[in-house]
């Protein structure tokens, strides 16, 4: 039996299985290019840890993290000076970035590049030409990557998570009316000490119609309540839990439950000093100090700020090649494959800030009302 490849205490009962199912071309050609090892099987599957106790001594320490956007030129010249085309593809998040190769950008416009992400929330990238090693090596430039124990890898680069939903059903069927993987809102790792901070899905094979993902920005979120209830929820902590369940060594009867790890409700964010609502309806549990009836009240509500507010969403058309790197679907039928891989930088342990601004008061964009209801001075 193999250990799992974040810990070698971890050791399953199950051997890892070597799936049979045949990859996409677009995908098989990707992977055999950057010489990736598929003579054992694809994806790798590390030994899944059973135990509670286990999952959380992995990364359970505190680690210095410097954010790459901290470091970047505001102007983003380097950046922007290599591409052919830059296009915000709405008002309050997404952009999108032409004639630029991730795999070929020097340390000043990665970090630009991070910086931008902060700011954005999610950059688009068309036409890559990447590889996983090279798109776990991008991931390390902006912290420390996350290897999942639980999910199928790349063989060889452990890091690089495969996305795959083909895969993904053999394990977990899915229909149009439960399509149950990633198609809920949710903000990933959320259990995790220091949670996500950039990550990076590239997209080698999509289908011709549909799989389309949408984001939503907590700077948005944030920005749609109002001032007063904004004071009532600052500051406030809710406890996190773990997409996956496991048993409890001291007590395995009881039935699975979920790593939990306590987090601001609104986090700030270190590059840009702006204020973001953090919850999600798959992976908030509740909120700390409140009654269940209240804390369901107030999640429920903060949930439906992010998820229908069209106008601080982007909904985004994937195309062969492309790459998505998002500060931290299923919606197609048919028989036509989706297969990508993904890596996830590791941040800050989330922190709030009560003089932090929102992003429309950073960026000067508030309406007289606005701040009156914030009891701001225009001196223009």
């Amino acid at each position: 039996m193999a250990p799992a490849p974040i810990d070698p205490s971890i050791v399953d009962v199950v051997e890892p299985r070597k799936d049979t199912l045949s990859l996409p071309d677009p995908a098989r050609k990707r992977l055999e290019k950057a010489g990736i090892d598929l003579s054992q099987g694809y994806p790798y599957r590390p030994s899944r840890p059973l135990y509670l106790q286990d999952v959380y001594k992995i990364r359970n320490t505190e680690r210095i993290h410097e954010d790459a956007g901290t470091r970047a030129d505001p102007s983003k010249k380097h950046l922007f000076a290599a591409a052919t085309k830059v296009t915000d593809l709405t008002t309050h998040i997404g952009t999108e970035i032409e004639g630029v190769q991730l795999k070929d950008l020097t340390p000043d416009q990665r970090d630009e590049l991070a910086l931008l992400i902060a700011e954005r929330s999610v950059v688009f990238f068309r036409n890559q030409d990447i590889s996983p090693q090279q798109q776990k090596e991008l991931g390390e430039w902006f912290g420390e990557v996350e290897i999942h124990p639980q999910v199928p890898q790349v063989p060889g680069v452990p890091g690089v998570t495969v996305i795959w939903p083909d895969l993904q059903a053999t394990e977990r069927p899915a229909n149009f009316r439960q399509p149950g993987g990633a198609s809920r809102w949710h903000t990933d790792l959320v259990h995790e000490r220091q949670p996500a901070g950039i990550t990076h899905l590239h997209n080698d094979t999509v289908p011709p119609i549909g799989g389309d993902t949408l984001w939503a920005s907590g700077y948005g979120a944030y920005e749609k309540l109002s001032p007063e209830f904004r004071r009532f929820i600052d500051g406030k902590q809710a406890v996190y839990r773990s997409a996956h369940p496991y048993l409890d060594r001291d007590d395995p009867t009881a039935g699975p439950k979920y790593i939990e790890r306590i987090h601001p409700l609104v986090r700030v964010h270190p590059a840009t000093g702006w204020k973001a609502l953090w919850v999600n309806r798959a992976m908030t549990d509740r909120i700390v100090g409140l009654d269940k009836a209240e804390s369901d009240l107030i999640l429920n509500y903060l949930y439906d700020v992010y998820e229908k507010n069209v106008d601080i969403q982007v909904r985004f058309k994937w195309t062969p090649g492309t790459s998505a790197l998002w500060d931290n679907s299923w919606d197609y039928g048919g028989k036509h494959p989706r297969h990508g891989t993904r890596v996830t930088s590791l941040a800050e342990k989330p922190f709030f800030d009560p003089a932090a601004p929102t992003r429309r008061q950073a960026l000067g964009l508030l309406d007289e009302e606005e701040k009156k209801a914030l009891g701001l001075k225009d001196n223009n």
